[in-house]
Protein backbone atom coordinates (compact mmCIF):
# COMPACT_ATOMS: atom_id res chain seq x y z
CA UNK A 1 0.00 0.00 0.00
CA UNK A 2 1.47 3.36 -0.83
CA UNK A 3 1.13 6.39 1.52
CA UNK A 4 1.24 9.43 -1.01
CA UNK A 5 -1.17 12.36 -2.54
CA UNK A 6 -3.82 10.49 -5.17
CA UNK A 7 -5.91 12.04 -7.90
CA UNK A 8 -8.44 10.49 -10.12
CA UNK A 9 -8.47 10.62 -13.81
CA UNK A 10 -11.84 12.73 -14.74
CA UNK A 11 -11.92 10.85 -18.15
CA UNK A 12 -13.26 7.34 -17.69
CA UNK A 13 -11.16 4.59 -19.67
CA UNK A 14 -12.57 3.90 -23.06
CA UNK A 15 -13.56 0.09 -22.60
CA UNK A 16 -14.83 0.18 -18.84
CA UNK A 17 -16.11 3.49 -18.38
CA UNK A 18 -14.13 3.66 -14.86
CA UNK A 19 -12.50 6.32 -13.27
CA UNK A 20 -8.73 5.78 -12.51
CA UNK A 21 -7.19 6.84 -9.26
CA UNK A 22 -3.31 7.44 -9.33
CA UNK A 23 -0.99 8.25 -6.78
CA UNK A 24 1.63 11.06 -7.63
CA UNK A 25 4.40 10.07 -9.50
CA UNK A 26 2.85 7.43 -11.34
CA UNK A 27 3.23 7.45 -15.16
CA UNK A 28 -0.27 7.34 -15.86
CA UNK A 29 -1.20 10.19 -14.31
CA UNK A 30 1.26 12.41 -15.97
CA UNK A 31 -0.54 11.16 -19.41
CA UNK A 32 -4.28 12.22 -17.95
CA UNK A 33 -5.52 15.69 -19.64
CA UNK A 34 -7.80 16.54 -16.47
CA UNK A 35 -7.57 15.44 -12.73
CA UNK A 36 -9.47 15.92 -9.61
CA UNK A 37 -7.06 15.83 -6.41
CA UNK A 38 -8.27 13.68 -3.72
CA UNK A 39 -5.92 14.60 -1.06
CA UNK A 40 -3.13 12.44 0.95
CA UNK A 41 -4.30 9.01 1.32
CA UNK A 42 -2.38 6.06 3.44
CA UNK A 43 -3.75 3.45 0.96
CA UNK A 44 -5.68 3.16 -2.39
CA UNK A 45 -8.48 2.04 -0.30
CA UNK A 46 -9.56 5.39 1.00
CA UNK A 47 -8.72 7.12 -2.15
CA UNK A 48 -10.54 5.06 -4.50
CA UNK A 49 -13.45 5.76 -1.18
CA UNK A 50 -13.10 9.33 -2.33
CA UNK A 51 -13.18 9.27 -5.78
CA UNK A 52 -16.61 7.75 -5.51
CA UNK A 53 -17.75 9.99 -4.49
CA UNK A 54 -17.38 12.07 -7.32
CA UNK A 55 -17.59 9.20 -9.55
CA UNK A 56 -19.41 6.19 -8.83
CA UNK A 57 -17.16 4.14 -11.44
CA UNK A 58 -13.79 5.05 -10.15
CA UNK A 59 -11.07 2.01 -10.22
CA UNK A 60 -7.37 2.05 -8.90
CA UNK A 61 -4.50 2.15 -11.36
CA UNK A 62 -2.96 -1.11 -12.10
CA UNK A 63 0.19 0.31 -12.14
CA UNK A 64 0.55 2.65 -8.69
CA UNK A 65 -2.66 1.06 -7.27
CA UNK A 66 -2.73 -2.50 -7.95
CA UNK A 67 -4.24 -3.84 -4.73
CA UNK A 68 -7.31 -1.61 -5.25
CA UNK A 69 -7.35 -2.22 -9.16
CA UNK A 70 -10.33 -4.38 -10.36
CA UNK A 71 -10.68 -4.61 -13.56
Amino acid sequence: MTAGNYYVNDTPQPLSGDHEVHVEGCYWLSLARSTTPLGYHLSCTTAVAAARRKYLRSNGCATCSAECHTG
